[in-house]
C-alpha cells in the first residue's frame, strides 16, 4: 500500500506543478495562485501514513522519478516517440519564451523549500568584492605591464572596468524585475527564449567549473610555492600518464571540498566569512598601493605607449578576466532581503570600487619598476625585493591566496544556484533543483559542481584548463545587453509587428557594425576613415532605437540612457571577444556542439514535457 500511495502522491505533485506552469510557460502575463484547497491538500500527509509522509519529505531520494519525471523518459516506446518529434519540438522551444512570473513563482516550487532571504546591500558588495578580486590582478598585471601595454596597462583595466560596469548595469536591473537564482540564464530564457538560454547555460557553467577546478590548482601552486619555492611540490607525479595529466593535485582537490562544504552549510556564514577576509585583503591592498607611490618614479611611466594602442586593447582582452565573477553575485538574488535597493547598490557599487583599485595597483607597480624589468610570473613580490622589502612576498602570496579562497567560496556559491534554476527549467534534472529544508542551500546542485571541478582539478594542470577558458562570459554579458533591449522594446500581443520589424532591423545594425569594428581591428586596419564609417553605421542604429517608443520601463530601477549603454556594452563585449584568437573560437564551437548533443537527446525533450503536457491529463491525475 505504501508504495502506492507515493506513485500517486508524486503524480499528484508533478502534474498539478506542470498545469500551473503551462500557461505561464506560454507568456500568461498574469499568474494565478493554486486553490487553496488544492495547497492545504499539498501540505497534509496521507492519513495514517506518518512514516510515508516523512519519505515524502525525505531531501535524498533516489528514485527515476526524482530524476527523470516527464512523461517523455517512463519508458522505452515513450522516449522513442519522444526523439521522433524532434524536429517539431525544437521548432517549438525555438519560438518559445518564459515569463517573468513562472521564473519568479512557478519555477521555485520545483525546488520544495525556499532559499533564505539573508543578504543585504552591504553582503552582496563584498560578496562580489570577494569573488571578483582573486590571484588574477597580482599575476595578470605584470605580465600584462611587461609584454602587452607597459604603463599604459593602467588603461586596459580602465577600458575593462567600463565594460563590466555597463555589463553590471543590465545584470542590476534583471536582477531586480527577475530576482531568481539563475541570474543570466533566466534572464535570457525570459527574453531571447529557452534554446538560446540553453547555449549561454551550457557554456557559462562550463566556464564555472573549469575556473573553480582552475582556482583549486592555483591555491595548490600559491601555497607550495611559498612552502618550498617549488609550484609542484604538493602534486603526485605519474609517468604512465599523458602530459598535463600526470600530475595530481590533492590539495586542490581539498581546497575545493572545504570552499563548497562552506558554501553548503549557508549562505549567510559564507558571506560573513568572506567579509572578515575581503577586509584582509583591502588593507593587503592598501599596503601595495602606498608602498608603491611612496617608492614611484615618474620617469619609469616613460614611455607610456611602448606597445602602441594595439598593446593597450590587446591586454584590456586580457585583464577583463580580473573583473569577472560579479555574475556570481547576480544569482544570489533570490536570498536578498530587498531586490530593489540591494542588488542596484551592492553590484554597481563594487564594480566602482574594484575598477579604482585596479588602476591604483597598476599605476602602482609601473611606478615602482620600470615595466622592462617586472617579473611576469612575481611581480609584486619581485618589486618589493628590489626595494629591499623580500618579506613582502610572503604578505603578496598570502593575499593572493585569500583571493582564491573568497573567489572559490562566493564561485560555489553562485554556481550552485545557477545550476539549480537550470534545473527549474528540467534541462537538467529536476533533482538539482532541491532546497535543503535546513540549510537554505542547493546542496544536490553544490555537489554537482562540486565533484565535476575536483575531478578536474585532480589531473588537470593550468596550462591545459587555461587553454579551455575562452570568450564565454563575454558572450554571456552580450548576451545579457541584448536581451535587455529586447525587454525594453519587445512585449508579445503588445508590440505592433511593425515596430518590432524596425526594432529587430536597428538591432541587428548594432550587432553587425560592432562585429565590423572588432575585425578591422584585428585584420590590421589602422586608417581612422573605415573606423569613422562603421561608427556612424552603429551610432545610426541605435538613433533608430532612441526614437523608437519602448514597449516596457523597469517598474523600480533600470539601466539609464538606454539604448545607449546596453549599445556600447554589445559594442565592448564584441570587441573584446574578437581580441581572443583562434583557440577561443574553437573551443566555443566545440563545447556548443557537444551541449547541443545533449540539448537534443535530453534537455529538449524534457522542456517541452513541462510545457505542454495537456491539462486535462494534469487535472485527471491531481483528482486521484
Amino acid at each position: 500500500m505504501g508504495p502506492t500511495l507515493c506513485t500517486i502522491h508524486l503524480k499528484r505533485r508533478f502534474s498539478f506543478l506542470y498545469y500551473q506552469s503551462f500557461p505561464l510557460f506560454l507568456e500568461k502575463t498574469n499568474y494565478d495562485p493554486p486553490p487553496a484547497s488544492m495547497e492545504a491538500h499539498q501540505q497534509q500527509p496521507e492519513s495514517g501514513s506518518d512514516d510515508l509522509s516523512q519519505r515524502r519529505r525525505s531531501y535524498w531520494r533516489w528514485r527515476k522519478q526524482a530524476f527523470f519525471p516527464e512523461f517523455s523518459f517512463q519508458s522505452f516506446s515513450s522516449y522513442k516517440s519522444a526523439l521522433s518529434a524532434t524536429c517539431p519540438r525544437l521548432a517549438d522551444r525555438l519560438l518559445s519564451r518564459s515569463s517573468d512570473a513562472y521564473e519568479i513563482d512557478a519555477a521555485r516550487r520545483e525546488s520544495e523549500n525556499p532559499m533564505r532571504r539573508c543578504l543585504t546591500w552591504w553582503d552582496l558588495l563584498w560578496l562580489s568584492f570577494g569573488s571578483v578580486v582573486g590571484s588574477g590582478v597580482f599575476v595578470i598585471t605584470g605580465q600584462e605591464a611587461r609584454t602587452g601595454a607597459g604603463p599604459a596597462v593602467v588603461l586596459s583595466y580602465a577600458i575593462s572596468g567600463v565594460s563590466a560596469l555597463l555589463s553590471v548595469l543590465c545584470y542590476a536591473e534583471f536582477g531586480v524585475e527577475i530576482p531568481v537564482a539563475g541570474g543570466s540564464f533566466s534572464y535570457l530564457r525570459v527574453e531571447l527564449g529557452d534554446f538560446i538560454a540553453f547555449i549561454a547555460a551550457g557554456n557559462i557553467l562550463l566556464e564555472a567549473i573549469v575556473g573553480a577546478a582552475g582556482l583549486g590548482r592555483s591555491w595548490s601552486s600559491y601555497l607550495a610555492s611559498l612552502v618550498k619555492n617549488d609550484s609542484d611540490y604538493f602534486r603526485i607525479k605519474v609517468d604512465s600518464f599523458a602530459k598535463g595529466f600526470d600530475l595530481l593535485d590533492p590539495v586542490a582537490v581539498a581546497v575545493l571540498l572545504v570552499a563548497n562544504g562552506i558554501a553548503m552549510s549557508g549562505t549567510k556564514r559564507t558571506s560573513w566569512l568572506n567579509l572578515i577576509t575581503s577586509i584582509v585583503t583591502v588593507c593587503v591592498i592598501v599596503f601595495i598601493v602606498v608602498v608603491g607611490f611612496t617608492h614611484s618614479k615618474s620617469s619609469n611611466l616613460v614611455p607610456f605607449f611602448p606597445y602602441g594602442a594595439k598593446g593597450v586593447v590587446q591586454s584590456a582582452a586580457v585583464v577583463y578576466w580580473s573583473y569577472t565573477g560579479f555574475d556570481m553575485v547576480a544569482n544570489m538574488a533570490e536570498e536578498t532581503e530587498k531586490p530593489s535597493r540591494d542588488i542596484p547598490i551592492g553590484l554597481v557599487g563594487s564594480m566602482s570600487m574594484i575598477t579604482v583599485v585596479y588602476c591604483l595597483m597598476a599605476l602602482a607597480l609601473t611606478m615602482m619598476v620600470k615595466y622592462t624589468e617586472i617579473d611576469v610570473n612575481a611581480a609584486y613580490s619581485v618589486a618589493f625585493s628590489q626595494i629591499g622589502m623580500k618579506w613582502a612576498k610572503y604578505l603578496v602570496g598570502i593575499c593572493a591566496l585569500k583571493g582564491m579562497t573568497t573567489s572559490l567560496l562566493v564561485g560555489s556559491l553562485g554556481q550552485a544556484r545557477y545550476t539549480t534554476q537550470i534545473a527549474r527549467s528540467h534541462m537538467i534534472p529536476p533533482w538539482f533543483a532541491l532546497v535543503h529544508p535546513k540549510t537554505g542551500t542547493p546542496i544536490n546542485a553544490t555537489l554537482l559542481v562540486t565533484i565535476l571541478s575536483a575531478i578536474i582539478s585532480f589531473f588537470t594542470s593550468l596550462d591545459v584548463l587555461s587553454s579551455v577558458f575562452s570568450f564565454a562570459t563575454l558572450f554571456i554579458f552580450m548576451l545579457v545587453a541584448v536581451a535587455l533591449l529586447v525587454r525594453r522594446y519587445y512585449v508579445k500581443d503588445v508590440t505592433p509587428k511593425t515596430r518590432l520589424l524596425k526594432f529587430t532591423g536597428f538591432l541587428f545594425v548594432i550587432i553587425a557594425s560592432s562585429i565590423g569594428v572588432s575585425a578591422l581591428w584585428n585584420a590590421g586596419v589602422r586608417g581612422w576613415i573605415a573606423y569613422a564609417v562603421i561608427g556612424v553605421i552603429w551610432f545610426i542604429g541605435t538613433l533608430g532605437l532612441a526614437l523608437l517608443p519602448k514597449s516596457r520601463v523597469p517598474k523600480v530601477w533600470g539601466v539609464p540612457l538606454v539604448p545607449w549603454l546596453p549599445s556600447f556594452s554589445i559594442a565592448m563585449n564584441l570587441f573584446l571577444i574578437g581580441s581572443l584568437g583562434y583557440v577561443a573560437f574553437l573551443r566555443f564551437i566545440i563545447c556548443t556542439m557537444v551541449m547541443l548533443v545533449y540539448y537534443l537527446f535530453v534537455g529538449l525533450h524534457a522542456t517541452y514535457d513541462v510545457a505542454h503536457q495537456p491539462p486535462e491529463q494534469a487535472k485527471f491525475e491531481g483528482e486521484r
